[in-house]
């Protein structure tokens, strides 16, 4: 894969990086396509939020099953969003504030500043929103904040 860009965010640390864009409401970042995909974001404007795909670049050891930022139990790693994948690929709902050219200013971020960018798709409520879906394990923890020193 190609990246298409870079996601820039006020978050140079691992640890400053809230665990979900939930959890970082308000908080302002910048997407900026490389020129010869500028012509992609055709009509993009349009939707109020976007999925932004990255690569979690400096992600760290990959365990299949591990604790994770929300409890102490392991969980098997496609049984959570932990960024220590095999793939290291991201996946983050993020509102979309304006367009200028090919840079796209968002809120919602959290990710590392200077995140390659892989894609970006629009999210559609009516296609997207699943109101009976079932959150598995995490109905039963609640959030807190990240653990200090987690991977």
């Amino acid at each position: 894969m190609d990246t298409i860009g870079t996601i820039y965010t006020p978050y140079r640390t691992k640890q400053d990086c809230p665990i979900q864009p939930r959890y970082a409401s308000g908080v302002s970042g910048r997407v900026e396509l490389l020129a010869q995909y500028a012509e992609g974001l055709k009509d993009i404007e349009t939707f109020s939020h976007i999925y932004l795909l990255y690569l979690f670049d400096r992600s760290g050891e990959i365990i299949l099953a591990r604790p994770t930022f929300l409890d102490e139990t392991p969980h098997g790693i496609y049984a959570s969003r932990h960024p220590c994948r095999p793939n290291s690929i991201g996946l983050s709902i993020v509102r979309l504030i304006s367009r200028e050219g090919a840079t796209l200013m968002v809120e919602g971020v959290d990710m590392l500043n200077e995140t390659p960018l892989l894609d970006i798709k629009p999210y559609i409520s009516q296609y997207d929103a699943i109101p009976d879906a079932n959150p598995g394990w995490t109905a039963q923890v609640p959030w807190r904040q990240k653990p200090e020193g987690r991977e």
